[in-house]
């Protein structure tokens, strides 16, 4: 089901129209969501970014549907907003406006935006309007039409999971769950769900710290979120800490080596009195990890430093734990983001292959024997996953996957991940995600526990 999209009760639809044709535009320009929303006005941000979502989770139907009305494209500030509209007037479970109301204020949009073509947009929506059915029914043979997602990506899906590719770009047009993770150190999901009762928030815990709300809110209105008792993350990512940390001692060394914008390293912490260095190249997101773990009150060493050069950065002493979670594609979250499927292109995908197989070979030394490395990405190809994986065993005869515990591997956006989710009565749709857990030939070392190498 589509939910309805709602805009500000003070802000007219035709000005929130406007701004998320430009981001749309600016999506189609190459550059990401994100980046486009923080050049809208605050006050238009909540109303124009649920407005942008829409259309670019419907953007293959819209833009067969204009070929087919107006075959020439036009000028992009003009077909970025054609496009929206069109989007938005799709059919649904739920509609977000009624037609004749998006369609006149599309074209007072238009009107402000490219005057000369308003006349043009009322031409095109309201023959939309007419001949919506069979419109929709005529483009439902081209796959990116269907799909909403480029042809390549479609391909891909099918060679790497046959009839399941379906269901995953199906998932991928879904509004996420909103997610919580609370801090094992102040509190238990079981506690915290209670805590949401009594403010009127439902939700239900679903396994080891994690909490699902039935509705998305902002943070401001989660309770102790400022004092740091939850913070909002996906189950997938969730099981990253704890898979790495299942066998380590107090004290252990922990390098997190991609670690912006935090949460994964703050995991850590919240499951342990670890010595964490937190490392990325970036370091304004690097500033996003302290921002993290103040709220949380806790402390790692955190480094702007590249991974794959440690030569550059690493002091020399070993690590007995190493948290790699690459760049990727980010093919596994698309339906929190839905700019990344019109972003991406298909040799995005060996290329970023390469840099993942690079650092994997550079941070792979820097482990002590016995130690493990958690290589995850947040993506649903197996190039960036299990291929990724094979092909390091392949080159490093000291390593293994490691049997216990042991690792989900690919996790799909769907509801069938059960047998794959070490937690009891699991079944629920997370984030596409990989997890591989990698395990050195073992000898003693100070931070093993008795008894495990």
């Amino acid at each position: 089901m589509k939910p309805p999209v709602r805009s500000s009760p003070t802000l007219p639809l035709a000005r929130l129209l406007n701004h998320a044709a430009d981001a749309v535009q600016a999506v189609r320009a190459g550059t990401s969501l994100n980046e486009a929303l923080a050049a809208c006005p605050t006050e238009a941000r909540p109303g124009t970014q649920a407005l942008a979502f829409a259309a670019l989770r419907r953007l293959g139907t819209a833009q067969a549907i204009r070929s087919r009305l107006a075959p020439k494209a036009p000028p992009p500030a003009v077909d970025a907003l054609l496009l929206s509209a069109l989007a938005l007037l799709l059919p649904a479970d739920a509609a977000a406006y009624p037609d004749h109301t998006l369609v006149d204020q599309a074209v007072l949009a238009m009107r402000r935006r490219a005057p000369q073509s308003a006349a043009f947009a009322n031409a095109v929506l309201r023959r939309f309007l007419r001949e919506r059915e069979a419109l929709v029914d005529a483009v439902d043979a081209d796959p990116v039409a269907r799909h909403n997602h480029p042809l390549w990506w479609i391909d891909r899906l099918r060679v790497d999971w046959g009839d399941a590719g379906g269901s995953i770009l199906e998932a991928d047009n879904l509004r996420p769950p909103m997610t919580l993770r609370v801090n094992a150190r102040r509190v238990d999901a079981a506690a915290y769900v209670e805590r949401l009762r009594l403010q009127g928030m439902a939700a239900e815990a679903i396994g080891g710290q994690a909490v699902r709300l039935e509705r998305p809110c902002g943070v401001a209105e989660l309770p102790g979120f400022a004092d740091g008792d939850a913070s909002v993350q996906d189950f997938a990512a969730q099981l990253a800490a704890p898979l790495l940390t299942a066998r380590l001692a107090p004290g252990a060394r922990i390098l997190d080596a991609c670690a912006a914008p935090g949460g994964k390293t703050a995991h850590l912490l919240e499951l342990g009195d670890f010595d964490v260095l937190a490392l990325d190249r970036d370091a304004g997101r690097l500033r996003r990890v302290d921002d993290t773990l103040g709220r949380l009150r806790l402390h790692a060493r955190t480094l702007a430093a590249d991974a794959a050069e440690p030569a550059r950065w690493w002091d020399g002493r070993p690590f007995d734990a190493v948290l790699l979670d690459a760049p990727c594609s980010a093919s596994g979250i698309v339906r929190r983001h839905p700019d990344i499927r019109w972003l991406r292109r298909a040799a995005d995908i060996e290329a970023l292959a390469l840099t993942q197989a690079r650092l994997l070979d550079a941070l792979w030394p820097l482990l002590v024997p016995g130690g493990r490395l958690l290589y995850c990405t947040c993506s649903v190809f197996k190039a960036e996953g299990i291929a990724q994986i094979d092909a390091f065993l392949q080159r490093q005869p000291a390593a293994t996957l490691a049997a216990a515990p042991p690792s989900p591997g690919h996790l799909l956006p769907l509801a069938d991940n059960r047998t794959k989710v070490p937690v009891p009565g699991f079944s629920t749709a997370a984030d596409g995600f990989f997890l591989g857990l990698i395990e050195k030939a073992s000898s003693p070392h100070p931070h093993a526990l008795p008894g495990t190498g």
